[in-house]
């Protein structure tokens, strides 16, 4: 096997990425990793120290990833567009990238200042869409976990293999965003109404 030169870190997590896309994130070893980049499995251990850091920085790099997807959606758009923007780019990168998407919803390593980073980067970017909203701080964090929780939880069941109705799945989620949206554009609107007396 020829040996590679200039072999870094990125590298390494741009193609355990990629395997686990095409084959699950349960199956990519570092074996694989080694072999598409052309090189002996033990090169790796000059970047990683094994499967569970190299795990961890596909959750960084695809979070930060996910972040800059759901960013470049929401430029230019505000309340309802926004929301339902960054929620349409949200499913599709899910679907586009699976295997880097488990990676990115697998239990966080709370001890991983790069990890807490990135998801708080990720998290900053639904929260400012939402804050168009204008909703009192408590009711802006529901909101905030709400919306994540059903993006995250429309498309892990569809990825899964749920839903086979005859009914159009995309239609079911444009649905359900739409009905969140209604639900806090009701919620703004009331607050507007109290602040007024």
């Amino acid at each position: 096997m020829a040996t590679r030169v200039g072999l870094d870190r990125k590298e390494i997590i741009m193609a355990a990425a990629e395997i686990a896309d095409q084959e699950g994130l349960s199956k990519l070893t570092l074996k694989l990793v080694a072999q598409r980049l052309g090189v002996k499995t033990p090169s790796l251990y000059n970047h990683m120290e094994g499967l569970p850091e190299l795990k961890r920085a596909m959750a960084v790099w695809g979070t930060q990833l996910l972040k800059e997807t759901i960013s470049e959606a929401a430029i230019g758009k505000a309340k309802a567009e926004a929301v339902l923007a960054i929620a349409v780019a949200y499913r599709s990168f899910a679907h586009q990238r699976p295997g880097l998407y488990r990676a990115i919803i697998a239990a966080p390593d709370r001890e991983c200042v790069e990890q807490k980073e990135a998801i708080a980067s990720l998290m900053a970017v639904i929260k400012r869409v939402l804050k168009a909203y204008a909703l009192p701080e408590d009711k802006h964090i529901h909101a905030v976990r709400g919306l994540r929780s059903m993006m995250h939880g429309f498309v892990t069941l569809e990825m899964a293999g749920w839903f086979v109705g005859a009914v159009e799945k995309e239609e079911s989620y444009l649905q359900l965003i739409a009905t969140f949206v209604n639900g806090i554009t009701l919620q703004s609107s009331a607050q507007t109404i109290d602040a007024g007396k």
